[in-house]
């Protein structure tokens, strides 16, 4: 289920001025946060690496999910430069571990939960700036230069894989810009994704010997998580709301 977009013969001339120059990309400056680093620095909307033939996404099985690991978050966090303070509040999203119990069963399950990679994210629907956008590679992205942190994305995000950050950043990475007052989310290590390798969570799960998480071109019927997808059951987080994530489960 798609999330209405504003609807545009509503819009006073002046909001729909403001909304569309935002988008034209007619207010982006280079805004340096620190040496290096700058909002514009990842792989944008019109990336020459992004592939319109691809689609990224993740397979995670379980069962192979083990509740006392948290590698994934750690590597995500070291990745990223981003960290916990505690306040499940304020705490960036960007991947945290989600332990669940069925209430009937008492089956209990682990699971890593991070933005979804949706076809259709309805937090790109809500953008009024259109700072939030997915690539034609299927990875939803965040312009961090043009977000004016009106949160409506968080809102609208059905898995709360979104964050606003409150404190001011220091010794950033040059390839993961964050900013205060803006939002942040998992964007799949869209640099790692863009130089060939794999997700820095999904190298950390291989290396325990987990192997819970597995990475691929949803749309390539030959690669390894095509093949599990096809010969294997798996779910996609909410299906009923039709996203379609690019995210999805198996053994759940």
């Amino acid at each position: 289920m798609k999330l209405p977009a504003l609807n545009n013969k509503s819009e006073r001339p002046a909001e729909l001025n403001r909304r569309e120059f935002f988008k034209s990309g007619a207010a982006v400056a280079t805004v340096t946060l620190a040496p290096g680093v700058t909002l514009m620095a990842f792989g944008g909307e019109a990336s020459a690496t992004a592939d319109p033939g691809k689609r990224w996404g993740m397979l995670i099985d379980v069962n192979k999910c083990s509740t006392d690991c948290n590698a994934c978050v750690t590597a995500c966090s070291e990745e990223n430069g981003w960290k916990l303070d505690g306040n499940p509040e304020t705490d960036p999203q960007w991947i945290r571990k989600v332990d669940l119990k069925h209430k009937e069963t008492g089956r209990e399950a682990s699971l890593p939960m991070m933005c979804q990679h949706c076809e259709e994210p309805p937090c790109v629907d809500v953008c009024p700036t259109g700072a939030s956008f997915k690539r034609v590679d299927g990875i939803v992205l965040v312009d961090r230069h043009i977000c004016i942190g009106c949160r409506y994305c968080m809102m609208a995000c059905p898995f709360k894989a979104r964050s606003f950050v409150h404190e001011e950043i220091e010794d950033q990475k040059s390839y993961a810009p964050r900013g205060n007052g803006t939002v942040e989310a998992c964007n799949l290590c869209v640099h790692r994704v863009d130089a060939g390798r794999i997700p820095a969570c999904v190298e950390s799960c291989s290396a325990t010997g987990n192997g819970a998480m597995m990475f691929g071109d949803l749309n390539d019927p030959n690669s390894e998580i095509a093949q599990a997808l096809k010969n294997y059951p798996s779910m996609g987080l909410r299906d009923d709301l039709r996203v379609n994530p690019g995210v999805r489960y198996t053994n759940l």
